[in-house]
């Protein structure tokens, strides 16, 4: 994630009122009445920010303002749905500023960063598979899941390398191989926390799964005739 330092002051006014936009887009669309009368759905939303909280925690901070860490809001998001993903996204944001891990001036930027992208490529990827309407629980775990967590961590990376780009810190790999070799040092391990999480929710709690379809995953197969 990125420090205030390296943003300007207008990189993050207009990140924070992009950011605050799609937040109030989302709590306008989130489902509160069917929350307020689900506490398990209410206990999934504060477990949520508390895991997003934990990955956020196990960094390595640079010198240059740069932090690298787990990202994981592709399971949260297939768990709660982007409302509420965003809603929990934000909340886990707001608990690192309070505890001094993340600057409040780039509060917006992060947010696009790590919260939005990332959330909206789970979304396009698995409303994409559900279209076709598949039966086989295997292609929502490593579509929905492991092959959409890497190219929100893809996403990520792009759009920190943007945001610096805009404020003129970017420092730009020395050659396109070291570049993807970089994009697979945070894809393979973004997409194993993020499916291993999918896997065991589907398998074990999949009405916990606000995206999935347990009626037509967990369907017997016809015989044909």
């Amino acid at each position: 994630m990125l420090a205030a330092s390296l943003l300007t002051g207008f990189q993050s006014i207009v990140s924070l009122l992009l950011y605050g936009g799609v937040l109030l887009w989302a709590l306008a669309h989130a489902p509160w009445v069917e929350l307020a009368a689900d506490a398990r759905r209410q206990h999934l939303l504060y477990g949520s920010v508390f895991l997003l909280c934990v990955l956020w925690l196990m960094r390595r901070e640079f010198d240059s303002g740069l932090t690298f860490h787990f990202i994981g809001m592709t399971a949260v998001t297939l768990l709660l749905d982007w409302p509420l993903a965003i809603v929990a996204g934000t909340l886990a944001q707001v608990a690192m500023v309070i505890l001094g891990m993340d600057d409040a001036a780039a509060f917006g930027a992060n947010g696009l960063v790590r919260i939005l992208g990332p959330v909206a490529v789970t979304i396009v990827i698995s409303q994409a598979l559900e279209r076709s309407k598949p039966s086989n629980l295997f292609l929502y775990i490593f579509i929905s899941g492991f092959f959409a967590a890497s190219f929100a961590a893809v996403a990520a990376v792009l759009l920190g390398m943007g945001m610096l780009g805009w404020s003129g810190n970017l420092t730009p790999p020395d050659t396109l191989v070291e570049f993807f070799g970089y994009m697979l040092l945070v894809m393979f391990p973004e997409a194993f926390i993020n499916g291993m999480i999918v896997s065991g929710l589907v398998v074990f709690c999949p009405e916990w799964v606000e995206t999935f379809n347990a009626d037509r995953y967990f369907q017997e197969p016809h015989d044909k005739p």
